[in-house]
């Protein structure tokens, strides 16, 4: 039976994102899928959140499906299982129903400015990719961290001779074991953000190590070039292995463009490492060492002088951060306080915000009685929050709830500023919270941080019983309020709002207008295109030019209404006539991350016919192996009452070869 529950969640989740052929990517932490979406209006969230086992959507650079811990796992499992992935790896295109997905992808980009508000911005970008660098490793700081609070409690109970000294080697084992992840944890991440940013992983890993100093044994050393003084092992520590392999993934792929196929597997290894290598030595690890030695420092002053109103301020923002992605950056920090320090005092403070919503929960509980579908929600929700697993809590309960989200978090941050009151409260390793946490505290400090959370506890629930909770949480099922039953209906309404309808205008008579080449070359028709979808003109109507340089103009007078993050296509509107333009610039360019374009227009900018839109590089997409001809079609040609090519052979950019006329 619980094998099928967890087929049923996954089939449930493909058939409310658009199946499998609409998922980038999947991964999991520890109680959420994270889904790159392809097409984001193919996405039904007000049937997602009502599947039977979702506890809450989150709608962020990446679809957030939390379904708690352990199930979030099993899932996840299957669902790349049916993909034929692992975990991480992205997607294929043509996993079931290759034709008709394939045209599905085709048409979301053509329809990607109907999602203009999910373009990143570069914060938020950098944010994405600290999170793809350190969730894969949470399951590693849990593991190994409470292996090693496991070790501690032992060591100690052998120091006061609870046990027979028989037990030392088991607890230098279990020590040990923890160690293959914290003493080597650059190399970890060094090979993550490799992987991140498109560079080698190896070469990566190898960055990581070097800040380790192997082979540099006293008396010999390796002096800062700023003051002189020997290098330390480690200096620098994971703020510099980011900023080493994120600059090596640009090395690297300098030395990919620019060496001869034939020597590029020997030259381009060994001058990437070889720069790097004397880069990091020299000017990371001196930098990014004072860099930390001074962040550490400076949160260290910082509680140690706000001391709980720091703590209580930690705690009450600590929930806003993470509905806002941002939260993701101290996951670095929190790893850099714990190489420096062998604790990081941060992570028992913001364990207090999961603490506040559990008192909030029950606070709701015990006011809201009647209402048996919340009460059923908080049931499931508050043993795992009680483990310090909050994301339920969150996303099922306060969140939508609105003032018991506030509320708790105003607990949370009363147990901050209690934790804080005691002084450096520390955690040895990072992944969990809640009472989970509690063997991982350093310094026989548990005892102040069970009195942090018992107190967060108390005030999320009396904030909450007295202040947070909403008059209509407390109504019986099938009882809601007008105001609470219309809301929901405009939130079903919004989210299958069909949003091309707002492009698509009536023109009173029909209007003629010449498309210009948007690239010089040869031109062809589109079916000659190798691509299916573009050769079926399953997209529209349109024309292919095979280019002979990489100028990219405007074909008409218009408005940009999307680039695509990769660069490789965009979309416009013309001034009259109301033509939905798309050019495409190669075939599964896509692929290429968006290397070889350089679009220099902006979403929702006027063009003229003619004007520079940006420029390709036809050597580098020839060069991975990819069809650079530049595909223009009209997509919706439901307006177009009659279409004519006007040239063929060789033509030049901004020379008219389509004559459209709408209805």
């Amino acid at each position: 039976m619980e094998e099928s529950k967890y087929q049923r969640l996954s089939d449930e989740i493909y058939a409310q994102i658009g199946g499998i052929d609409n998922v980038e990517s999947l991964i999991h932490c520890m109680t959420r899928l994270r889904i790159k979406i392809r097409d984001m209006s193919k996405v039904n969230i007000a049937a997602l959140k009502k599947i039977d086992g979702v506890l809450g959507v989150v709608e962020a650079d990446t679809l957030e499906v939390v379904l708690g811990p352990g199930v979030n796992t099993k899932v996840a499992k299957i669902m790349n299982d049916e993909a034929g992935v692992k975990e991480g790896e992205s997607f294929p295109t043509n996993s079931y129903q290759a034709n008709k997905s394939e045209v599905e992808r085709k048409a979301a980009e053509v329809h990607a400015a109907h999602k203009a508000s999910l373009k990143k911005t570069w914060w938020r970008a950098a944010l994405q990719h600290i999170s793809a660098i350190f969730v894969p490793l949470i399951p590693a700081f849990v593991g190994a961290g409470l292996i090693s609070g496991v070790a501690g409690i032992l060591r100690n109970m052998l120091t006061v001779k609870m046990l027979p000294a028989s037990w030392n080697l088991g607890v230098t084992v279990l020590s040990m074991i923890a160690s293959a992840l914290f003493a080597y944890l650059n190399i970890y991440v060094g090979i993550n953000t490799a992987k991140e940013f498109g560079a080698t992983p190896g070469l990566g890993g190898i960055i990581g190590g070097i800040v380790y100093l192997p082979g540099i044994v006293a008396p010999v050393t390796i002096p800062n070039i700023f003051d002189g003084k020997p290098l330390a092992a480690g200096q620098g520590g994971i703020i510099g292995v980011l900023l080493g392999v994120w600059l090596l993934s640009y090395v690297e792929k300098f030395f990919h463009k620019h060496i001869a196929d034939s020597v590029d597997i020997i030259f381009t290894p060994f001058l990437t490492i070889l720069i790097m290598g004397l880069f990091t030595v020299f000017l990371i690890m001196p930098l990014a060492g004072w860099f930390s030695n001074s962040l550490v420092g400076a949160i260290n002053w910082v509680l140690k002088v706000g001391g709980p109103v720091a703590g209580f301020i930690l705690g009450l923002f600590f929930l806003p951060m993470v509905m806002l992605g941002l939260h993701q950056i101290l996951t670095p920090i929190h790893l850099e306080m714990i190489q420096k320090m062998g604790f990081t005092p941060l992570l028992p403070i913001l364990a207090m915000a999961g603490a506040g919503q559990v008192g909030a929960a029950i606070a709701l509980w015990v006011r809201c009685r009647k209402n048996k579908q919340l009460v059923n929600m908080i049931k499931g929700a508050l043993p795992v929050g009680i483990l310090g697993v909050g994301e339920p809590l969150i996303y099922g309960v306060t969140l939508p709830l609105g003032r018991p989200f506030i509320t708790a978090c105003i607990g949370g941050g009363i147990g901050g500023a209690v934790v804080a009151a005691f002084g450096q409260v520390g955690a040895i390793a990072i992944g969990p919270s809640g009472i989970a946490l509690i063997p991982l505290i350093a310094n026989n400090m548990w005892w102040a941080y069970v009195i942090g959370l018992l107190s967060a506890y108390a005030g999320g629930f009396i904030a909450t019983y007295f202040w947070g909770v909403p008059k209509e949480a407390m109504l019986p099922d099938g009882q809601e309020s007008p105001v609470v039953a219309e809301r929901r209906t405009a939130e079903e309404k919004a989210t299958n709002l069909d949003m091309k309808a707002s492009n698509t205008a009536q023109v009173s008579q029909p209007v003629t207008q010449d498309i210009e080449a948007p690239v010089s070359g040869q031109i062809e028709g589109l079916e000659k295109v190798n691509d299916q979808v573009f050769s079926q003109k399953m997209l529209g109507e349109g024309f292919a030019i095979v280019p002979s340089n990489g100028s990219i103009v405007a074909p008409i007078d218009g408005k940009i209404v999307s680039v695509m993050s990769t660069k490789h296509a965009l979309t416009m509107t013309s001034a009259k006539g109301n033509l939905e333009i798309l050019i495409h610039l190669g075939i599964d360019t896509v692929e290429l991350k968006g290397e070889p374009f350089d679009i220099t227009v902006k979403e929702g900018q006027e063009v003229k016919g003619g004007q520079s839109l940006g420029t390709m590089d036809i050597d580098q997409i020839k060069k991975a192996g990819k069809d650079p001809v530049v595909i223009m079609t009209v997509t919706n040609k439901e307006t177009v009452k009659d279409m004519k090519l006007l040239q063929s052979g060789e033509v030049k950019a901004s020379a008219p070869v389509l004559e459209v006329t709408s209805k």
